[in-house]
């Protein structure tokens, strides 16, 4: 098969196509033959040498795919031959076939295509399982989303918006402060012209914001901390900012906050099926009935892996870049 390998630390033109055996699935895991697989911030930091994959998983970035499996291990059982299925994977997905946990699988939902199906696992795992579970985001609360035309605050937007928050969302151009609005956003912040820590005030009346959802850390703590109301909680899921940061620690106390994070690719397969589970039960009918959908900004074919990190790096995408098999 065809797949994209790092070929040193550096810059996207490391990512080279090359040929590589046709894996082969674990017990518990089935072949997928890829038709999309979804680029992601992570892809460019392994790229550069930063995200080493974990223990036991493909040198071959890539994180999310969609396609129709081509073979099951022997203990498979909830997955057939020629289903059409989209899953997050812990590396593998920039190739022609990839394995997965059979477990972290998902059926296409009704009515999306392979490419848009590929835009799903990574962002929507990750939402799911930081603002709905670990922040525990409920109806009629607010959250704020650092970096709202991205993959991620794009998915964010959506899923808050349908279970009934408000949601804020900070962004670095017009446009895309544009279309967070027009896709749901109550409001949307130009951090290079305003003040987020102001314009939160002032929306909230003094209050502050339930959840905020970060991907940029190092500066935007402290500052994250100003715009959390009583009871708040941060949930910090990447660090572009950089990965320290000296904050006070006395409006943590006064006001209750809870600073937590996660990573995912590393976690358990048992603990990606409790967020696929939970994806297919409270996600999955919104997909279907068109009240949610992935934002796609731009597809590239496989081999051209490189142009879309390329993009990737350059922000200037709105939503989620995808390679074409």
């Amino acid at each position: 098969m065809i797949a994209i390998e790092i070929t040193e630390a550096g810059e996207p033109q490391v990512l080279k196509p090359t040929e590589r055996s046709i894996p082969s699935p674990a017990e518990d895991e089935v072949l997928i033959k890829i038709a999309a697989a979804g680029v992601n911030r992570p892809d460019v930091m392994q790229r550069r040498g930063q995200y080493p994959p974990p223990a036991g998983a493909s040198d071959i970035p890539g994180l999310e795919i969609a396609g129709t499996v081509a073979a099951l291990g022997e203990q498979v059982n909830n997955v057939s031959m020629g289903n059409k299925v989209c899953a997050l994977v812990t590396g593998g997905g920039y190739a022609e076939y990839c394995t997965a946990p059979a477990s972290v699988c998902l059926p296409i939902p009704n009515g999306l295509t392979f490419v848009q199906a590929a835009a799903l696992p990574e962002t929507f795992f990750t939402v799911w399982s930081n603002v709905f579970d670990r922040a525990d985001l409920a109806a009629g609360e607010t959250l704020l989303v650092h970096g709202g035309a991205s993959g991620i605050g794009t998915t964010a937007i959506q899923l808050a918006k349908a279970f009934d928050a408000k949601v804020f969302v900070t962004a670095g151009t017009a446009e895309k402060c544009r279309f967070c609005t027009e896709l749901g956003a109550d409001a949307a912040i130009h951090y290079r012209e305003r003040d987020f820590v102001q314009e939160i005030e002032r929306l909230t009346t003094g209050r502050g914001v339930d959840v905020i959802l970060d991907m940029i850390g190092g500066d935007y703590l402290p500052r994250n901390l100003k715009c959390l109301a009583p009871e708040g909680r941060l949930v910090q899921i990447a660090v572009q900012h950089g990965a320290k940061a000296e904050i006070n620690l006395v409006p943590v106390m006064q006001k209750r906050l809870v600073l937590t994070g996660s990573t995912l690719r590393a976690r358990e397969t048992a603990f990606k099926a409790k967020i696929a589970k939970n994806l297919y039960e409270h996600v999955w009918p919104l997909l279907e009935y068109g009240l949610v959908k992935p934002v796609i900004h731009a597809t590239f074919p496989l081999t051209e892996a490189a142009k879309a990190h390329v993009l990737m790096e350059s922000s200037q995408h709105t939503g989620k870049i995808i390679l074409t098999v």
